[in-house]
């Protein structure tokens, strides 16, 4: 039995959906509500699970795992039908290249738990702290869109014509740009193979809008 502990809005978590997704493979979702004043993830309970407290986190029979990247890694092993790297070490290398200036670069610095320290220790207000995020968005997909939109390996998707590891990452990762209301328009390829990954039906049952613990009007 494959259990994913994650929350709606987290973007690590969002990478693993995609992932299980794209290798038809079932789970139960398991809500970590992250919302301030709720905070399950710091419950004792939780923790002992994950010590670290953070979403993702996923179970598949005896095997325990945090760290999105562990686990997309475990999931193209275990489960290679529906490959998320390609064949070659070069190409390999220069997906994960992509997928690091997300998971490496952006994401951390944009980390709730970040904006949250920001607020409660240094002062900054959601004026301050939406102008944060919005410059490592800037910077990272800056660089990326230069890298995608000149390399050969660009198809319909940033590795070809089949959606893969580093589409996993841009995708969520535009999510949370657009939700912050960061103007993407100068990233063209990016968005385009946004746009191609949002077609696909694995990418639209793990939108965060479409998970069980998403808010209800």
């Amino acid at each position: 039995m494959r259990t994913l502990f994650g929350y709606f809005r987290s973007s690590a978590a969002y990478r693993v959906r995609i992932a299980l997704a794209l290798k038809g493979l079932e789970y139960t979702h398991k809500a970590v509500n992250l919302m301030p004043g709720v905070s399950e993830q710091k419950s004792d309970g939780y923790r002992a699970l994950n010590p670290q407290g953070r979403v993702p986190f996923f179970i598949d029979g005896e095997v325990k795992l945090s760290q999105s990247p562990a686990i997309l890694e475990y999931l193209d092993e275990v489960y290679p039908e529906t490959p998320l790297l390609p064949t070659k070490a070069e190409d390999r290398a220069y997906v994960r290249q992509l997928a690091s200036i997300i998971g490496c670069d952006i994401h951390p610095l944009n980390n709730l738990s970040v904006l949250m320290k920001l607020k409660a220790e240094f002062g900054a207000n959601d004026e301050a702290t939406k102008r944060w995020y919005a410059d490592w968005i800037v910077e990272g997909f800056s660089a990326l869109e230069k890298i995608v939109s000149a390399s050969a390996h660009t198809g319909q998707f940033t590795f070809g014509d089949k959606p893969g590891m580093a589409d996993i990452y841009l995708a969520p990762q535009m999510w949370n740009a657009r939700r912050f209301e960061v103007d993407v328009s100068a990233f063209p390829t990016l968005v385009r193979i946004d746009a191609a990954c949002n077609e696909l039906e694995a990418f639209k049952i793990s939108a965060p809008a479409n998970q069980p613990d998403a808010p209800r009007d």
